[in-house]
Formats: structure tokens, sequence, C-alpha cells
């Protein structure tokens, strides 16, 4: 047989899709279930468990728009809110979805059944021009687990 570049390019081509093969086969091999974390079924458990005895929060609303503002205002909503549920409601985080966006919260102190708590959240429009619309995410004890507070603007550039 007389070798070839022909050949030769197909030897290396054959080689490569087996050794892709090999590998995706073999690579592909991992069980999805030893990944899940053991805290997080003992928290989903006791969720399931308890659902009846869990906090439960109730906001007086869950978006606000600012209207429009202009580029470089530093605006601020609250969202009120209760524990309409059973137990202590604690909010462990919350986080914006970017840098622009901050709020303030009751860092895990505990609002007993029937209070009620507030949530502060600041908006730099700064660098932000036209319709922005911004999340909240808190995580809480409650059967659902996270909230999610939406905020929006429409921000006009400066004029020079």
């Amino acid at each position: 047989m007389k070798i070839t570049k022909n050949n030769i390019r197909l030897s290396v081509t054959c080689f490569l899709v087996a050794f892709a093969i090999a590998f995706f086969l073999t690579s592909c091999n991992s069980d999805p279930s030893k990944k899940i974390k053991a805290e997080n079924i003992k928290s989903t458990t006791e969720r399931i468990n308890n659902s009846g005895n869990l906090a439960e929060i109730e906001f007086n609303k869950s978006s606000h728009d600012f209207g429009e503002i202009s580029d470089g205002d530093i605006v601020e909503t609250s969202f009120s809110f209760t524990n309409v549920g059973s137990s202590d409601l604690i909010i462990s985080n919350a986080s914006g979805s970017c840098g622009c966006t901050v709020p303030e919260y009751p860092k895990d102190q505990p609002i007993k059944p029937g209070e009620s708590g507030v949530i502060k959240v600041k908006f730099d429009s700064s660098n932000k021009p036209g319709l922005q619309r911004k999340a909240v995410t808190l995580v809480t004890n409650t059967s659902a687990g996270k909230q999610l507070l939406n905020i929006k603007a429409i921000v006009t550039p400066k004029t020079n």
C-alpha cells in the first residue's frame, strides 16, 4: 500500500473520531444524583414535613415602578411585608441582580408570626440609560425558599 497525503488524512480523521467517541462515552459516566448535597436534601425534607408550620411572607407589593428618572439619580423604595405563617420568618439573604441595586433587610432576625418588616431597595441609575428592570432575590425559610421583588425605571440621559 502506498502512503499518500489522503491516506494520512483519512487515518488521522478516523483516529480523531474514535478518540472523540471514546472520550464522550467515558466522560458521561457520572451519576448526577451523587452531586446532590446532603444538606439540601435535609432542608427540602424538613420543608415538606413542616409545610403546615412554616413561615409565610406576604408583601404589600412585589414590584415598584420609579417612572422616569435622570441618569445619576439614586432612588429608593420600600417593600413592607408581614409574616402570615405559623413560625418565625428568617430572611437569610437578599441580593440585587446587579451592583446598582442594593437591598437592606432584617438580616437573620426572626420575624414572629403576625409581625411586619421592611425591605428597602436603592437603585443607582448612573450610566444606565433607557428602560431598566432589576430584581432582588430574598432567601427565606418559607415553603418556596425564595421571593423576588422587582423594580423598573426609565432612565433619561443627561443633557449637556
